[in-house]
């Protein structure tokens, strides 16, 4: 979440994915950073543990969200 607020900082687009465990964290981190309102993708937990096939279905469940995301500030 840092990275993507340093990012988006300095005119670079940037969306951060995070699983569902750490999104009040993820929200606290935007709020801390001075972007209340930053989104972010959230997928489901965990992530560590999977295999590449499930973590291509991970993929596959935040692509919607981070372009819906990218597109939005596009605009």
């Amino acid at each position: 979440m840092y990275d993507s607020l340093k990012l988006e900082a300095l005119g670079v687009p940037a969306i951060a994915i995070c699983t569902e465990p750490f999104e009040s964290g993820a929200k606290a981190i935007a709020n801390l950073g001075g972007m209340p309102d930053y989104p972010f993708a959230l997928i489901q937990h965990p992530i560590g543990s999977l295999t590449p096939e499930q973590m291509r279905e991970r993929a596959i469940e935040a692509a919607p969200q981070v372009i819906a995301s990218l597109l939005a500030r596009r605009a």
